[in-house]
């Protein structure tokens, strides 16, 4: 019975994948670049969001393009990272996304000027429960297509 139960796990595995001949990766890889758009958002007219439709964040701490939120900040209020260039998506204008790069070594996307977050109470595309939050020492606000915070 071993030996079946066995025979049938080995079976299901290499048929589902599990192994690979090429020795590449299971693990889906990030995606390349992250994309800012522009939508519509009921209480706060056109704001910025990322390709899935999440509400981005300035805090207006930062000045420039460089990030000052790091650390229980950064946990909170995590940034918009990339892997490659960002993608102006919808409504934006691409002279305004730029890059700067983290302390740890990763590149956070700029629009404006401004690093971009995210706040982790948002939990679905249009929420924008961080707007306006003063929190780790100065206000966060949604980010209109301008570049300005929209307030």
């Amino acid at each position: 019975m071993v030996k079946r139960l066995a025979a049938i796990l080995f079976l299901v595995v290499t048929s589902c994948g599990g192994s690979s001949s090429t020795g590449a990766s299971q693990t889906p890889t990030p995606a390349s670049a992250a994309t800012v758009a522009a939508a519509s958002n009921a209480k706060l007219g056109t704001i910025l969001v990322d390709g899935s439709g999440r509400t981005l964040y300035l805090f207006e701490a930062d000045r420039g393009t460089s990030s000052t939120c790091y650390n229980a900040c950064a946990t909170y209020w995590p940034p918009l990272l990339t892997n490659g260039a960002p993608v102006a998506g919808t409504g934006v204008n691409p002279a305004l996304l730029g890059t700067t790069k983290r302390t740890d070594g990763t590149i956070e996307v700029t629009y404006g000027g401004h690093p971009l977050y995210y706040v982790v109470t948002d939990h679905n595309p249009g929420d924008a429960s961080g707007q306006g939050v003063d929190n780790f020492g100065a206000a966060w606000d949604v980010v209109g297509p301008d570049g300005k915070q929209i307030g």
